[in-house]
């Protein structure tokens, strides 16, 4: 351990004390990722318990730099859930990886703000070239080249590249309207599904359209966009006086990675002029693939396209990359020029200014880490990885579909499977599998998430961290079947108590009746004596008024069988 260095009055860091730092944090990075499977995979704190392990105020003078590495373990690591754990199978996979980590340690290095081309031209020409080699590898269309007339562009997420690419759509629409007179929200409609993305709604609200814009298109058995729907829609809004502006499918949804069918969708999107958007965020890496680039065919109409790398392509986060075929709707819709960013290079149209491919002005160098990946794994690498995870959710998958304890919710093509576990009639199912899961992440060995699918609640199994193995996966499953167990007999202990407790108030019901019947029933004979001795008094003559022979008589004109009257008393006790 370094020993504590005098703080001068302006303390920068000389590159000597970086490069020695530097190595310190390296260090500790790599002991981390070598000690993340031996953490709980959620964070164990409670609400403020991080806050409450720091000072109240900042520190007036520097500290050395081992106080920092050992707050690092002390208030940090506690308070995080562990996206690199083998057991993370929540969300979706974020994984980050070596190379990564440097290209990102490099580019913070250079601190390069690439706004624009002349501000740095490696940063938009690697950038460009990195996006080309991309869509070769995903088998994406040539319209999405940088040498034809769109490109590609990395942005922070895909739910900023949802935005973008409406605000494209709308700037097509209107044919620049936009631009100079803003959005007519009770014109403009915009299209999803039920299982769309929640980023798409929040882009409509954000430009201005608000919510009452969108169409809910109904999805198939598969969960799946169905075109028809799809034209019917089109064809009832066109009617009513909306112009249809973006319909966003999606390839790999969020809750069940279900697939909407592009080729289909496609022409339906052309023959009324509708922008079409592809989010698939998660699922489009996966095109590296190429026995898996079936789930997107017809991937050639779509107008724009959004997938991470940052989610399952070993690149830590942010790096959504994005490609649009016509790329002057989406710079005719963001561009602007103030006289201080002037030069003489995009005056002349010669060069890609990437501050007009999104929403912020600034941006980071980002594909220094994309390049440092794809040239450490290869693109055989990276299809190992996506093949790697896919495997182990269908082996999962083939393992809950064989056990009776559990269904198989959803189609899985990739590496999500959906569980639905089967409880005892009797049980509510949603609260069981809430209870399930809880039960699984309290633990520590795993995390996952759940979704609902067609009205009911099930587990999310996400594989795809490079440390998963097979191991991993099967100490899940047997967790979920444990746990499914423990508790199935837990709520039949449960229906049994209060079964037995049940029997108990009706027997005791029984019990207090019969009491009340042997308690009642010789007092009714006690009065049937007194009368039969009351009528032997009458036939010897009337009583004198107010004799205790009067008491015994009714006070209807008949006499009362002594039968009745017993029948009468017992009555009277509720029996």
């Amino acid at each position: 351990m370094s020993q504590p260095e005098p703080t001068p009055s302006a303390p920068h860091m000389t590159p000597e004390q970086f490069r020695r730092h530097g190595h310190e944090v390296v260090d500790w990075i790599a002991d981390y990722w070598t000690r993340v499977d031996s953490l709980p995979v959620r964070s164990q704190l409670s609400p403020g318990d991080v806050r409450a392990a720091l000072p109240e105020a900042p520190p007036e003078r520097g500290e050395p730099f081992d106080a920092v590495l050992a707050d690092l373990d002390r208030v940090v690591v506690p308070g995080l859930t562990h996206w690199q754990h083998p057991g993370f199978l929540a969300y979706f996979p974020a994984n980050t990886s070596g190379p990564s980590v440097l290209g990102d340690l490099v580019s913070a290095g250079l601190g390069v703000q690439g706004m624009s081309w002349v501000t740095s031209p490696a940063a938009t020409e690697l950038e460009q070239h990195v996006l080309d080699w991309f869509a070769g590898l995903l088998g994406l269309p040539e319209t999405f080249l940088s040498t034809g007339t769109g490109g590609g562009v990395v942005q922070d997420s895909s739910s900023g590249a949802n935005l973008v690419a409406l605000l494209a759509a709308l700037h097509r629409a209107s044919g620049g309207g936009t631009v100079r007179g803003g959005v007519r929200p009770d014109e403009y409609t915009v299209y999803v599904s039920a299982e769309t993305h929640s980023s798409m709604e929040k882009a409509v609200r954000i430009a201005g359209l608000g919510s009452d814009a969108v169409r809910i298109v109904e999805v198939d058995g598969d969960l799946a966009m169905r075109p028809q729907s799809l034209r019917a829609r089109l064809e009832r809004d066109v009617a009513r006086g909306y112009r249809p502006v973006l319909v966003c499918a999606t390839v790999g949804t969020t809750s069940t990675t279900a697939v909407d069918p592009l080729a289909e969708l496609g022409p339906v999107c052309r023959d009324h002029g509708v922008w079409l958007h592809v989010d698939a965020a998660y699922a489009g890496v996966s095109a590296v693939v190429p026995e898996l680039r079936g789930l997107q065919a017809g991937v050639g109409w779509a107008d724009s396209y959004t997938t991470d790398a940052h989610k399952w392509l070993l690149t830590g986060f942010d790096a959504t990359l994005f490609w649009v075929a016509d790329r002057a709707a989406l710079t005719g819709a963001l561009a602007i020029l103030p006289e201080y960013l002037r030069n003489a290079a995009t005056d002349a149209g010669a060069v890609v200014d990437y501050r007009d491919w999104q929403i912020e002005l600034g941006r980071r160098f980002r594909a220094l880490k994309l390049w440092f990946v794809l040239r450490w794994y290869g693109a055989e690498g990276l299809r190992a990885h996506v093949r790697d995870g896919v495997a182990l959710a269908q082996e999962l998958a083939g393992w809950a579909r064989a056990d009776d304890r559990f269904d198989v919710a959803a189609p899985h093509p990739l590496s999500l499977v959906c569980l639905r576990p089967r409880w005892a009639e009797g049980v509510d199912p949603d609260v069981a599998t809430m209870t399930l899961l809880e039960r699984l992440n309290d633990g520590g060995e795993v995390f996952l998430t759940h979704t609902t699918v067609r009205g009911q609640v099930v587990l999310r199994v996400a594989v795809g961290a490079p440390t998963t193995t097979r191991a991993h996966v099967e100490r899940a499953w047997t967790l979920l079947r444990e746990g499914h167990d423990w508790l199935a007999a837990d709520f039949a202990e449960s229906a049994a108590e209060r079964a037995r407790a049940h029997a108990e108030r009706r027997a005791a019901a029984a019990r207090a009746h019969e009491e009340a019947a042997r308690v009642e029933v010789p007092a009714a004979q006690d009065e049937t004596a007194a009368q039969a001795s009351t009528q032997e008094g009458l036939a010897e003559g009337p009583a004198p008024a107010g004799t205790v022979a009067d008491a015994g008589r009714p006070e209807a004109d008949g006499d009362v069988p002594a039968e009745e009257e017993a029948d009468a008393a017992v009555r009277g006790t509720g029996s």
